[in-house]
């Protein structure tokens, strides 16, 4: 069995990836009951780890305290669990699907015209019929290297399952989880994996390694 993440670390990674996020979206994140994740950022608001705002959009986010001890909660879990090499073969196995999801979903919004891509308005069924097939080529070739990462650290089991589910709503013709940035769209999950392996690895985005 993959080993769990602490509760306090959950939380606090949660907001790392989400930035800005309500209690339940935390607590649906960390895998919590709202209760156990109400008590945790409460906790860390207290400890100067987190700030509430209230307002037309209301919920927690990190201080630079709490992101100075996220960084060094995630190190301690690799150093203690043993598993960073295995976190980044298959950070490496990601990069090296990445640059062809990326170029599916520029597909998805955009479509040639002429000598210029225009908005892609989904009028031609026959092309987004071959940029959905496309992503799900990209998604065979991503479901390994999330059951490699799932197998390494419990927090990761969700994002196969997440993916899969996002694709099952696009090939049921749900075509706006395909990118839209606001739902747990295709797009958004793979975001979210790539940052949560960028900072857990503690790999600064501006010098990502080049694909294998």
């Amino acid at each position: 069995m993959a080993p769990p993440s602490e509760s306090r670390t959950l939380v606090l990674h949660a907001l790392r990836l989400k930035g800005f996020a309500a209690t339940d979206v935390v607590a649906g994140h960390a895998g919590l009951s709202h209760k156990e994740a109400t008590r945790l950022l409460d906790d860390a608001a207290a400890q100067g780890l987190v700030v509430h705002r209230d307002g037309r959009i209301t919920g927690w986010s990190l201080t630079p305290a709490g992101r100075a001890l996220h960084t060094d909660l995630l190190a301690a879990e690799l150093a203690a669990t043993g598993t960073r090499s295995k976190l980044h073969d298959a950070y490496r196995g990601f990069l090296s699907v990445n640059a062809e999801l990326l170029a599916v979903c520029t597909d998805w919004q955009m479509c040639a015209s002429g000598e210029s891509p225009v908005v892609n308005d989904h009028s031609d069924a026959v092309y987004d019929k071959g940029v959905v097939a496309r992503l799900r080529d990209v998604h065979d070739r991503i479901e390994p290297v999330c059951a490699d990462l799932a197998h390494a650290l419990a927090r990761y089991g969700s994002y196969g399952p997440r993916l899969e589910a996002a694709l099952a709503r696009v090939e049921a013709g749900d075509t706006e989880w395909f990118t839209r940035p606001v739902i747990d769209s295709y797009h958004t999950i793979w975001f979210e994996l790539h940052e949560d392996l960028l900072c857990t690895l503690g790999i600064e985005r501006s010098k990502e390694e080049a694909p294998a």
